[in-house]
């Protein structure tokens, strides 16, 4: 499945940090959202990414906007990661069927089965307004995906 720039992003429901399930088409009409996926919880270029997500919060996260973190780890996994990290917004695990949601946003890494580094911005009405995908040694720039919140 290819996701378009101007298309209704693809609805999920994946298990948080805590195992509660969070489903994507709940902030319709709400929030807009940035999806975060990221190849695996404590590694090196991974934390820094979402670090810098939670040290930059107010750009990211408000009344108007909810980040979701998304990788192939287990829930349990993450809900360490996000303790030891201090991240106060949702990690999601795409670890069973693995894969699911990564291969939905064409962000899967198949030679080593996790998510590249895609970032995807949907707006309240569900539709897809801007996306960037690098591979999984490459950082993505937080900047950019601020700029684009702010064109909504």
């Amino acid at each position: 499945m290819s996701v378009e720039i101007g298309s209704e992003a693809p609805d999920f429901t994946l298990p948080n940090q805590f195992g509660a399930p969070v489903k994507l088409s709940d902030y319709r009409g709400k929030k807009n959202v940035v999806l975060v996926f990221y190849p695996m919880a404590f590694t090196g270029i991974c934390t820094g990414e979402l670090c810098e997500i939670r040290d930059r919060g107010s750009d990211f996260v408000s009344d108007d906007v909810q980040v979701l973190g998304i990788s192939c780890d287990t829930d349990a996994a993450l809900k360490v990661f996000a303790e030891q990290e201090g991240f106060d917004y949702p990690l999601l695990s795409d670890f069973w069927p693995h894969g699911e949601v990564s291969k939905l946003y064409d962000s899967w890494f198949e030679p080593r089965g996790f998510s590249k580094r895609g970032t995807f911005i949907i707006d309240k009405a569900g539709i897809l307004k801007w996306s960037v995908v690098n591979g999984p040694g490459d950082a993505r720039d937080t900047d950019d995906y601020k700029k684009a919140l702010a064109a909504l």
